[in-house]
């Protein structure tokens, strides 16, 4: 027997086996083909498991999961603190983890023109850091690596400027099969097409994700129980996601309904929260599940250049959100006033979420202030369409947009591997809405049928 304790938001999924034959779990994979991410502890197969967050498990020599308990569980006990001094904790708990992460390593700083990486600019620079910064952007997409560039030059990192291809993901789809086990879809790790360039740069990732979210709020008021369940469910099925699961469900033959299946199955996740603040509890739902499901799942594509550090993902971070009223976390509040603070500067320089404008007056970004620049890029964009020049917005769009690339995404959908799990009409019914029909819609059960044949090329070897 040994025993495995996970962290609050596991960077890696670890799989365990339970008892049952070895029969592919439906009811989890329609689930994962309307959402993107598999419920809870569940994977591809019945008899599996993947184990919980926050968790201390015996497990058998035989990988088999013998019993499993939390260590840690999601709490708001919000104090009596002034926003000046949660601003200070925030600052020397934000520094203090990523300085300990990042020692005696040349890090590596994926920029963006948002909060989260520029926060980490702040910290890095404040501790005397040597990073190598960069940013990317989609060919014929939003030149982003600029507000990026401006960041890096203010901070005096040295800064790469990367481009993300037409297509990159035909080259690549095998290996990043591997990589995330197809556990998510194929379309959002765009780092993928720059791996080999990412192995040159230094020795260590240090990256922001989930600041986003465990440093801002719903700005929800009072809600039930079931107006949460439905709060959830709307934020997390995707366009055209719930008509791919009911295919599936109605295909496969399964008992009652897929959406009575969904509802319970949110209804059940939520109650696990004892929470009763609602902002905190759809955080902490986020957190416990979102989290180590997806968004961690696709980590392991910079974990194939080098180690990787995850500041927001800290124990102490965690408990530090889990203290803090809800007031001082609505509208990113804490990480704009330490850049604010720290760093003026890149304060200063464009938010992409507020462009045109910066922290400084972002609360500009509302009608009338906002009019001159939405104006500006609605005609840039329809001057493009006349031009037929495609703008690209969504990572999809530049794997499944030309021709060719349609050719290839129909060859693996509509293999014979494929078809020994879902039958070609079922497939082709939304590969035909996608062409034909609404692209953007129908994007999501397309990546995500793409994700489920390299399942089941690698089910069926």
């Amino acid at each position: 027997m040994n025993v495995t304790k996970t962290d609050i938001i596991p960077v890696n999924q670890t799989f365990v086996h339970q008892k049952g034959a070895a029969e592919l779990h439906w009811e989890a994979i329609c689930f994962f083909a309307a959402v993107g991410f598999f419920p809870e502890t569940d994977t591809y197969y019945k008899n599996q498991q993947v184990l919980p967050p926050g968790s201390e498990n015996i497990i058998d020599k035989n990988n088999y999961l013998q019993e499993t308990k939390p260590w840690f569980e999601w709490y708001y006990k919000p104090r009596d603190i002034s926003f000046e001094k949660a601003l200070d904790e925030f600052t020397r708990l934000f520094e203090t983890i990523i300085a300990e992460q990042v020692e005696n390593h040349q890090v590596i700083l994926p920029l963006s023109g948002g909060l989260d990486s520029r926060t980490q600019a702040v910290a890095l620079k404040r501790i005397g850091a040597k990073v190598q910064a960069y940013s990317y952007s989609f060919s014929g997409g939003y030149p982003e690596y600029k507000i990026a560039a401006k960041i890096a030059k203010a901070c005096n990192f040295p800064f790469t400027a990367l481009t993300i291809p037409y297509g990159y993901l035909w080259d690549h789809i095998e290996t990043l099969a591997t990589l995330n086990n197809c556990y998510t879809d194929f379309t959002h790790p765009r780092q993928m097409a720059v791996l080999d360039q990412l192995k040159s740069f230094g020795t260590l990732f240090s990256l922001g994700h989930w600041g986003d979210v465990l440093f801002d709020n719903e700005n929800l008021g009072v809600l039930s129980h079931q107006d949460q369940v439905q709060l959830v469910i709307k934020k997390i099925v995707k366009k055209g996601g719930k008509e791919l699961a009911e295919a599936i469900w109605k295909e496969k033959e399964l008992p009652g309904t897929f959406y009575d299946y969904l509802t319970a199955k949110i209804s059940s996740m939520l109650q696990t929260i004892k929470i009763e603040e609602p902002n905190a509890r759809i955080r902490a739902f986020k957190s416990k599940y979102w989290a180590p499901r997806w968004t961690s799942v696709n980590l392991a594509v910079f974990e194939a250049a080098h180690p990787i550090s995850l500041p927001y993902y800290d124990k102490r971070m965690c408990d530090f959100i889990c203290t803090l009223p809800e007031a001082y976390l609505a509208n990113r509040q804490l990480q704009i006033a330490y850049i604010k603070k720290q760093a003026p500067a890149l304060a200063a320089i464009t938010w992409q979420d507020a462009k045109p404008f910066n922290l400084y007056n972002a609360h500009l970004n509302k009608v009338p202030y906002n009019l001159p620049y939405r104006i500006a890029n609605k005609l840039k964009r329809e001057l493009n369409n006349v031009l037929g020049k495609n703008f690209i917005r969504r990572n999809w769009e530049l794997q499944f947009t030309l021709p060719e690339h349609q050719n290839i995404l129909a060859s693996y959908v509509l293999s014979e591997e494929m078809n020994s799990l879902l039958s070609k009409e079922l497939v082709m019914h939304f590969l035909t809405n996608f062409k034909e029909k609404d692209t953007v819609y129908w994007s999501h059960p397309v990546s995500m049928l793409l994700t489920l044949s390299l399942f089941a090329k690698k089910f069926n070897s």
